[in-house]
């Protein structure tokens, strides 16, 4: 930017700064990028993950929890959101499907009937994934399905950073009657580097959501709007 503008290096990243502060785009390392585009990459693992947006998590996956019925046959995606559903299932009789290792040993431990996906095992999301995985997602059909998501936003749709997920999270929704995405306001505008599936495939459950121009792609459930 110094240089096609030929201006110093220092004003250029005053300019970002006080760009930045006005919320007109976003400061990154080495530069920066629009509030409407902004890359993400996964760089956490699960049990820092677990850590982040608590309370959202919370509410979202209790709301999502409560979606399912006992004549259900459910796919339940590996993700931390998700797997605070398990949490609100006391008593289901629903039948569960999960690529989760987590999510299936939690499931078992509340007396739910779980089917594991097999697969190889991804140490970064305890998540089974492959092409094993995908062939027996293909076996079934679901009545429900509720998965994760790194990133959502209009023109990119769902998305993930890893391609052997993003392709078991295509299969699962693709044999689902409804589908449903559970992230907290953070994954908004946000873009990761493989997409699963369009914004108008799955109804968006959200804790908060301040930008309303996603409503006009897809239904929307905001917990925070949503009464006991």
């Amino acid at each position: 930017m110094a240089k096609e503008l030929n201006i110093s290096e220092s004003t250029i990243r005053r300019d970002i700064n006080e760009l930045d502060r006005q919320g007109k785009l976003k400061k990154v390392h080495g530069g920066a990028v629009s509030r409407d585009f902004v890359l993400t990459a996964e760089t956490t693992d699960v049990a820092q993950r677990k850590k982040k947006n608590v309370e959202q998590k919370d509410s979202i996956a209790k709301y999502a929890a409560s979606l399912i019925e006992d004549t259900d046959f459910v796919y339940i995606d590996a993700g931390t959101t998700t797997e605070r559903m398990i949490d609100y299932l006391a008593g289901s009789e629903a039948t569960y499907v999960t690529n989760g290792l987590p999510h299936a040993s939690k499931l078992m431990e509340n007396g739910l009937k779980v089917y594991l996906i097999g697969g190889e095992l991804r140490p970064s999301t305890e998540a089974t994934v492959g092409a094993r995985a995908v062939e027996s997602v293909g076996r079934y059909n679901f009545t429900k399905c509720f998965m994760g998501a790194n990133g959502i936003d209009a023109d990119k749709g769902f998305s993930t950073p890893h391609i052997d997920e993003a392709a078991i999270k295509e299969a699962a929704m693709r044999r689902s009657f409804t589908t449903y995405v559970l992230a907290d306001n953070s994954k908004f505008g946000m873009v990761s580097s493989v997409t699963f599936a369009a914004i108008d495939e799955a109804t968006i459950i959200t804790d908060y959501l301040e930008d309303d121009r996603y409503n006009k792609y897809t239904e929307i459930k905001q917990v925070e709007n949503i009464k006991d």
